[in-house]
């Protein structure tokens, strides 16, 4: 009777199969995750289509629903009454046979759901449909695939070349092989044949990649309703895992190797480990609130990403109308149809309606154009018009996602006390805690001379200072007129001196003409900048101030010196009037007890204290790089570092220092005037 039963339920089974399509369009529909097993070989499996056509009526349902358990079979002695139909359709086995044949092991596809294998294929189908399950769903059910399944395949794919092909990060790789071994090999993203709660929440947060400034088509998650074996589920399960760990990679340091962008950048390596984040995800109990905790923590960041947010709601529904249209030159005095917008754009004054560029608007446009970096002429040419309209609404979007990239090049920690530049909006701020301090301007490298991007602490506070010519400068600018003019050194007030180390250095000492002007301030750092005083203060006048060889100058530097000195050191400090008062003495060095960090950053994109979203000018090129590269095929490997060229830099310091050495052997006036053509 057993082996009846078991037919019975096959020959159903493969009947629905047959009727409804192939079993893997079927899987792919349902609402699990499903794999198909074979039947059990030793079961023959005979097609009784009168089983599956005779229709059940509710009296023969419940008479089976009363029907005795398997258990209580061997006590009665016959078959329980069957309707006549399918008395006529089967014949039962004698009892004789049924009690001699020892019970078959259950079949491998069995399924926790499925009815147990005595009952008759009807009554399958009506506990299924009971329990609000159609016909497919049972049937995915019945061929569900095991995590015991699953498990074996991951211990085939998650080690050697197998998971070589799907992780290329061999950091990365190894950390996933040692994280699998570790549990067993169990599913990260599977329970029970189907997708966890986890898992959803993981392939929705990928989806919406865009929504942290990256792009979703780097992320491309499996399609588990296509996945229809043991095998594939297992594939899937290593996919998913290596796109989350990608993405999490990407949240904390970047999408894009900070290299490939900037030649002079160092804000450290704070690279998450792979297997930190693998251990998160695994203990992670809400997703997405995992998955953001990798992205930065400064406000800076979490303003850009809602602003990023509405500005990408505006793209969806297209430009507005409000930008100004290209047309003629507007001369002042001229009358034109653009006047009013020009007028609502640079929120100048004026009469409703009147088309006349009076002098008041003309004023407005001199300062845009000023500000823009144009001709301050208050003609309203092309360049004009597109510096008031600004970027549109898409450009906005790249700008900011850009900016956001480049906050997560910068450490996790700030520091209790910071200074921080912003190269393209020429500023300085200092800030302890989440309070903003002091504020200034600043002068920048020039974009052939460009400041690097780096962070560092600050250790001293130098007043009447000596200044130690960069090696750049010393290439490019002193040893070219060195071949012509072999006293220019001397000429120039420059000492040629030998360091502790062996090194031949080029020193200015303190005075009138020191580029460095009274007073520095020195942090460290590998590319030997440094914030500083400065003569020129002319050049704080100009809206863009890219004119230097790459140090900051600062505007009101003894202030500056007055709040740093009252942050980092303990007891009573000079205040800037006593500062002032030291210059032109011996040099005086304080050296910062608590040294604040000074990091220096290139935003073209951020928010005010009011929260209105500011745009400057990207003067170093570091956004359109960006964007080319996210556009061309090194997308493909922009997270990867490029080679470095240690041995060209080794290379260059040897020939400074042998033509340096011609200098100190003599082989080798009027100071101010090299300065003055040196930082003009």
């Amino acid at each position: 009777m057993r082996i009846v039963r078991i037919n019975r339920l096959l020959a159903g089974t493969a009947m629905v199969v047959a009727f409804y399509g192939p079993a893997a369009e079927l899987l792919a529909q349902s609402t699990s995750v499903r794999s198909m097993a074979p039947p059990p070989p030793t079961v023959q499996v005979p097609i009784h289509r009168n089983i599956v056509q005779q229709p059940v009526e509710p009296r023969q349902r419940a008479q089976r629903q009363a029907a005795p358990r398997h258990d209580d079979v061997r006590a009665q002695a016959s078959p329980p009454p069957m309707p006549p139909a399918r008395a006529q359709a089967e014949t039962p086995l004698p009892p004789a046979r049924a009690q001699a044949e020892p019970p078959r092991p259950a079949a491998p596809v069995a399924h926790e759901d499925a009815a147990p294998a005595v009952a008759p294929v009807q009554s399958n189908a009506a506990d299924a449909n009971s329990n609000g399950l159609g016909i497919k769903e049972a049937i995915g059910k019945l061929f569900g695939a095991s995590d015991a399944q699953i498990s074996e395949q991951l211990r085939a794919q998650a080690s050697g070349k197998a998971l070589e092909r799907t992780v290329s990060r061999p950091d990365e790789r190894l950390a996933m092989e040692k994280f699998y071994a570790a549990r067993n090999y169990a599913p990260l993203w599977i329970k029970d044949g189907a997708l966890t709660p986890r898992a959803r929440e993981a392939i929705a947060r990928l989806r919406n990649a865009r929504a942290d400034g990256l792009d979703p088509a780097d992320y491309r998650t499996p399609d588990f309703a296509s996945l229809n074996s043991a095998a594939a589920l297992a594939s899937g399960d290593i996919k998913l895992t290596a796109d989350v760990l990608e993405f999490a990679r990407h949240l904390q340091t970047g999408r894009i190797s900070p290299r490939r962008v900037v030649a002079e950048i160092d804000y450290g390596d704070h690279t998450p480990d792979p297997a930190d984040i693998l251990k998160k995800l695994s203990d992670s109990r809400d997703m997405n609130a995992t998955l953001e905790s990798f992205n930065p923590p400064h406000d800076g960041f979490r303003q850009l990403k809602a602003k990023l947010a509405g500005l990408s709601a505006m793209a969806s529904a297209g430009d507005t109308d409000d930008r100004i249209p290209a047309g003629p030159v507007i001369k002042p005095g001229m009358k034109d149809a653009r006047v009013p917008a020009l007028r609502q754009k640079l929120h100048t004054p004026g009469k409703t309606g009147d088309t006349t560029y009076d002098k008041r608007l003309a004023y407005a446009v001199k300062l845009e154009q000023q500000r823009a970096g144009l001709t301050a002429n208050a003609m309203v040419d092309g360049k004009t018009i597109a510096a008031i309209n600004g970027p549109k609404v898409s450009q906005q979007v790249d700008i900011v996602a850009a900016n956001m990239e480049r906050w997560r090049w910068l450490p996790r920690d700030l520091g209790k006390t910071y200074v921080m530049v912003n190269i393209p909006d020429y500023s300085l701020k200092v800030a302890r805690g989440n309070e903003i301090v002091w504020r200034t301007k600043i002068v920048a490298g020039k974009p052939n001379t460009q400041t690097p991007l780096t962070s560092g602490p600050m250790h001293d506070v130098i007043v009447n200072p000596s200044w130690y010519v960069p090696q750049s400068i010393i290439n490019n600018e002193l040893l070219p007129l060195y071949e012509s003019d072999p006293k220019i050194f001397e000429r120039m007030g420059l000492e040629v001196k030998r360091g502790p180390d062996g090194h031949i250095n080029v020193v200015q000492p303190p005075g009138a003409a020191n580029a460095l002007g009274r007073i520095k301030f020195a942090f460290h750092n590998k590319f030997q900048v440094y914030l500083h005083d400065t003569p020129e203060k002319r050049l704080f006048s100009y809206e863009r101030r890219a004119f230097s060889h790459g140090c900051m100058r600062v505007e009101d530097p003894t202030k500056f010196g007055e709040v740093i000195l009252s942050l980092a050191m303990s007891g009573p400090m000079p205040d800037s009037r006593q500062i002032n008062q030291m210059f032109g003495h011996e040099e005086k060095n304080f050296k910062l007890q608590q040294r604040p960090m000074v990091h220096l950053t290139y935003q073209t994109a951020f928010v005010d204290d009011a929260g209105k979203l500011q745009l400057r000018n990207d003067v170093y090129g570091f956004d359109q790089r960006i964007h080319t590269i996210l556009n061309s095929s090194e997308r493909k490997i922009a997270d990867v570092d490029p080679p470095k060229e240690a041995k060209q830099d080794l290379a260059q310091m040897r020939t400074t220092q042998d033509a340096l050495r011609r200098v100190e052997r003599r082989e080798a006036g009027n100071p101010l005037m090299f300065f003055e053509r040196l930082f003009r």
